[in-house]
């Protein structure tokens, strides 16, 4: 007596896999990264798109101090003034549209969509 039949097999290989697309990557929770320059007075890119849970990280290239504050309030993230080569990171877990400025240079501004 054959204890796997051919649609028996088909029908746990269908179920197995049902299983493991629902379940969804191994790796699901790590979230992505990504990096803003901040050169010539200017954050690039200015608007950036992330998955929630994406950790966002500038990094000062220029010749000066820059500061990265949510222009929102209360303010979920602010960072103290970046010198050459420094670097503030902001994780982003809740959707949405969050704006930032330069508050040393307010005319310096960028948005963080987070889907």
């Amino acid at each position: 007596m054959r204890l796997f039949s051919t649609p028996r097999v088909v029908r746990i290989a269908t179920l197995l896999i049902a299983m493991n697309v629902a379940a969804g990557p191994a790796f699901a929770d790590v979230a992505p990264a990504a990096t803003i320059v901040i050169d010539n007075f200017s954050f690039g890119p200015t608007q950036l798109s992330v998955a929630a849970g994406a950790t966002v990280t500038w990094e000062n290239r220029d010749d000066i101090p820059h500061t990265v504050v949510e222009d929102a309030s209360p303010r979920t993230f602010k960072s103290p003034p970046l010198d050459s080569g420094e670097k503030f990171s902001q994780v982003f877990v809740k959707p949405g549209t969050y704006r930032y400025f330069c508050s040393l240079h307010p005319h310096m501004t960028g948005t963080i969509v987070v889907k």
